[in-house]
């Protein structure tokens, strides 16, 4: 909220920072390689404006993508017990390197290893405050049993929970945080001896550079990741397919057409070939994921006839066949596909969907959070699941 008590949007927040750094309208459509129009148009909340967008305007005023989108977003009641897991962590990172001191004994490996694969499963349930209130204590334990043991299967786990931390991290919008979490990961994974764990670590990472508008670094990044991989090893399927979707979104993000396509289609062909290899990471190298994918490309493209033909083609069957983060995520993905399509009323009926299926991964949202705004201010009257998100948004 603004000083004022009025609603703060993207848009008002570069418009703010436009100002500030002294540049017109003009001046920000040259730096960021937007049309002025286009700028106008999300600063008088007109158009909703896409990661994308965000990320250029962000590079361009020099400042970092959370600050634009408002984040972390801090809300009243119980919801913003999420962020407590925040100052834990940074204390937890000022020693992993080195081992704790533990006020108490630690819990044994196997118990820490089954709390690592809960949170990977509060991960893709989109519970952030069921993980969140979890992992300082399990990173801190891990750590503590990682520099006593020196056993690589403690390291990977320590990794794995540390992967976790930077993936809640990012997604709350702490950039600085998720950075340092990553390269503790990095470390950590290294010291482990699995060839393939800094496959893992690219995957999150490609993603923080992206809101850094690094694109074209993230596909450096995630090629190097691929020619890395060991195939002898039982994930490199999983990880090889993983890398791909995670490089045909970024290629579309930078607006690659034709690279993009590509890497989605070296996606598709495994998947075809049967090569989708066994489960280790629960990584959702899946048909089903292989397909929402190719429709958040077509947005990512800003080819919006084209997104909307391919989630027709995707069906409800293969949607209940995803774990709810990645249905709850393609909802959110198809519902700025109709906002910028201008179908109102699509748009909300897909983000009263992704609300149903995951509503702390809604809240939380961005994107999400713009199309409620946007929603909110071309609506005269507000439908009651609008209603209901945005009083939970505060928004």
């Amino acid at each position: 909220m603004a000083q004022d008590g009025t609603t703060e949007t993207v848009g008002t927040r570069i418009a703010r920072a436009r100002k500030r750094r002294g540049l017109t309208q003009h001046g920000l459509a040259q730096r960021a390689s937007y049309s002025r129009g286009h700028i106008a148009q999300v600063e008088a909340g007109q158009k909703v404006a896409t990661p994308a967008f965000v990320a250029a305007v962000a590079a361009a005023l020099k400042v970092d993508a959370a600050d634009l989108y408002g984040q972390p977003y801090r809300l009243p009641g119980h919801d913003d017990r999420v962020h407590a897991f925040i100052p834990e962590l940074r204390r937890i990172q000022a020693f992993v390197d080195v081992g704790p001191e533990l006020a108490g004994p630690p819990r044994s490996i196997e118990v820490l290893a089954a709390e690592v694969a809960t949170a990977r499963k509060l991960t893709a349930m989109a519970q952030l405050s069921k993980m969140g209130a979890r992992l300082p204590a399990v990173v801190e334990e891990l750590a503590y049993w990682a520099h006593e043991t020196d056993d690589p299967r403690v390291w990977r786990l320590l990794s794995m929970a540390l992967r976790s931390a930077v993936s809640l991290a990012r997604r709350l919008g702490y950039t600085g945080d998720a950075l340092a979490l990553l390269g503790c990961a990095m470390d950590t994974g290294r010291r482990s001896g699995d060839p393939n764990l800094p496959a893992l670590v690219a995957l999150i990472r490609a993603l923080v550079l992206i809101s850094l508008n690094q694109q074209e670094l993230a596909l450096v990044l995630l090629d190097r990741a691929a020619a890395s991989v060991d195939p002898a090893r039982p994930d490199a399927a999983e990880i090889g397919g993983a890398l791909d979707l995670r490089a045909a979104i970024v290629a579309a993000r930078a607006g690659q057409h034709t690279r993009s396509w590509d890497y989605y289609g070296q996606a598709m062909e495994r998947v075809r070939a049967g090569r989708t290899g066994q489960v280790v990471h629960h990584l959702e190298f899946t048909a089903a994921n292989v397909a929402i994918h190719g429709a958040a490309v077509a947005a990512e493209l800003g080819e919006l006839d084209e997104a909307a033909r391919r989630d027709r083609e995707v069906g409800e069957r293969t949607l209940t066949a995803l774990p709810p983060e990645r249905r709850a995520h393609h909802e959110i993905d198809m519902s700025r596909v109709h906002v910028e399509a201008g179908d109102h009323a699509k748009a909300l009926e897909r983000l009263a969907s992704a609300d149903r299926i995951a509503p702390q991964m809604v809240t939380f949202h961005p994107t999400a959070r713009s199309v409620v705004a946007h929603l909110v201010d071309v609506r005269r009257t507000l439908p009651e699941p609008l209603r209901r998100i945005q009083h939970r948004m505060a928004v």
